[in-house]
């Protein structure tokens, strides 16, 4: 089908682009060998590699890439000007599969090769650093290529790239930018589609695009997580494409990804998901990174999305319990220790949980719990929880407030008792609900510090406490009621990587989790304090 050495040439239009058969059906949409490798040996005529250990050589397609640009470019319509065929594709690798480097040289193809009068060529994405993953290696190749950098300006301080030859510009864009509506595009990369929060610049660049001649939307993105996302919606269009299910002459599909109930620790599976296997990814890269997976539920969700392109669930397990009881020990004396303490105040309905974190000489952190709930319907609640509140209350690990909802005042005074013996740094709250608790913690002189659990706050925290458990730097004296919660965990996740326990997703109370995470959040900002001191006092560490 191709003849490679230095040069590719397609005599025969490619019939496999993973799964897809774009000669299916074609009827009399016509075949341009001539166009299909113009297109193709661009790439290695003109550009260069401008990263890594392959940094300065030409970049030539690898075949599967070639074959997916060569059916773009090389099928045409039966049209007196011989337009494209294809009006949109949908490019989708795993992670470090060359995938942001094919969009930029596609990008620089349709800024100045594409035979366009004032082409305006966009590369789109969520926000401006991601929409900079496209425009950078496209500039660096611009700038080092002795065939374009005496034709292409760039100007990065608007992530803009001119061709004056041809009155054309190629302009990074983002959703967080504003409106897409008044631009014309002839060629749009639109990178990550499953971070948009919504259609809104999807729809905007696509709609603008009926004015040009033969317009072009490459979509060129990685797996997400919301089933229910802009970008789900199409990788499920393009999947119907390739299995010949829905029929769209105009719509290219390339799809690497595991397959529905395959298992995600066969290697074979791994090879087919990752074209560029050995070239820009190695099996030893795949290898460590499934040993992350296999002692973190969360990262096997990461692993499974990103480097198999599998749609996983937003909520997933967060620690396996083997892990959680690894980090048990016996209690040592902390009387006089300095510690963050985290508070999880309850709704009716939940648990409050205060935790207080310990950091150790050996730089392990040992946490210690307690918890607080209604007495009158305590009873119940351990029906309904099918959990031994009761027992717990006997044994002092729960302490039973009066009436049916969590006596503050209780937990208030439990604090402030704690804070005689333990020198108490920080006291993180989430300010909702308690408000009047901080001000009483505040007037009896403990320092508190107001903490959302949105995804800003809890984030790096959360991924602390994960590390902890992992790294066995987590210390616990095997608290049943915690040990519970830890048992319930879910994490939540959203498109750009960041996590925090979800109450909605666990299967039961997670409280004192939550309360753990928020402890240990005082120690991180403790930490990054200290790194920043010094960083800006060098001469006081002699």
């Amino acid at each position: 089908m191709i003849a490679r050495a230095d040069r590719y040439t397609f005599e025969q239009p490619p019939e496999n682009l993973n799964g897809y058969d774009p000669t299916r059906g074609a009827g009399d949409m016509i075949w341009d060998a001539h166009e299909a490798a113009r297109a193709v040996n661009f790439f290695g005529d003109c550009l260069v590699l401008t990263s890594g250990k392959t940094a300065g050589q030409p970049f030539r397609l690898e075949r599967w890439q070639a074959d997916f640009v060569a059916t773009l470019y090389g099928w045409k319509r039966p049209d007196k000007d011989r337009t494209r065929r294809y009006r949109e594709a949908f490019f989708a690798v795993p992670r470090k599969n060359g995938k942001t480097e094919t969009g930029a040289g596609l990008a620089l193809f349709g800024l100045m090769c594409d035979r366009e009068q004032a082409a305006q060529v966009y590369s789109a994405a969520k926000n401006r650093d991601q929409a900079a993953l496209v425009y950078e290696p496209a500039s660096r190749m611009a700038e080092r290529s002795p065939m374009l950098s005496g034709r292409l300006k760039c100007i990065d301080s608007k992530k803009r790239i001119v061709h004056y030859g041809s009155s054309s510009y190629y302009q990074a864009v983002s959703a967080d930018a504003g409106s897409a509506h008044g631009k014309s595009p002839h060629l749009v990369i639109f990178d990550e589609a499953h971070t948009q929060p919504n259609a809104k610049l999807y729809e905007g660049l696509k709609t603008g695009m009926g004015f040009r001649r033969q317009p072009l939307f490459v979509n060129t993105t990685t797996a997400g997580t919301d089933r229910h996302s802009l970008c789900y919606q199409v990788w499920s269009y393009a999947r119907q494409v390739r299995d010949g299910k829905v029929d769209d002459l105009t719509f290219l599909p390339m799809l690497y990804e595991i397959g529905e109930g395959e298992d995600w620790q066969d290697r074979d599976a791994w090879r087919r998901c990752n074209p560029n296997l050995d070239v820009t990814v190695t099996m030893e890269f795949l290898e460590d990174e499934y040993r992350r997976a296999c002692s973190s539920p969360l990262y096997e969700n990461s692993f499974r999305n990103l480097y198999l392109n599998e749609w996983t669930q937003q909520a997933v397990r967060w620690f396996s319990m083997s892990s959680w009881n690894a980090c048990a020990a016996p209690q040592p004396d902390l009387t006089g220790r300095e510690c963050w303490i985290g508070v999880d105040l309850a709704a009716t309905t939940d648990i409050t949980a205060v935790v207080a974190a310990f950091p150790m000489d050996d730089g392990t952190i040992y946490i210690v719990p307690h918890f607080w709930i209604p007495a009158e319907a305590i009873s119940a609640r351990s029906h309904r929880d099918k959990v031994p509140y009761e027992q717990w209350a006997k044994a002092g690990l729960v302490t039973a407030t009066d009436g049916g909802a969590t006596d503050y005042d209780s937990v208030r005074a439990w604090i402030e008792k704690f804070a005689e013996s333990h020198w108490v740094q920080q006291i993180r709250m989430d300010p909702w609900n308690a408000q009047q608790v901080a001000t009483q913690l505040q007037q009896a002189g403990l320092p508190v510090e107001a903490m959302r659990q949105g995804y800003a706050s809890i984030s790096g925290p959360s991924k602390e406490f994960e590390r902890a458990i992992v790294n066995r730097t987590l210390r616990h004296a095997s608290n049943p009621v915690l040990d519970w919660m830890a048992g319930n965990v879910a994490i939540e996740s959203d498109a750009a990587g960041n996590i925090k326990p979800s109450k909605a997703k666990s299967t039961e109370r997670i409280d004192g989790i939550v309360a753990a995470v928020m402890s240990i959040a005082g120690l991180v900002t403790r930490a990054e304090t200290q790194q920043s001191y010094y960083a800006n006092n060098p001469l006081e560490m002699a």
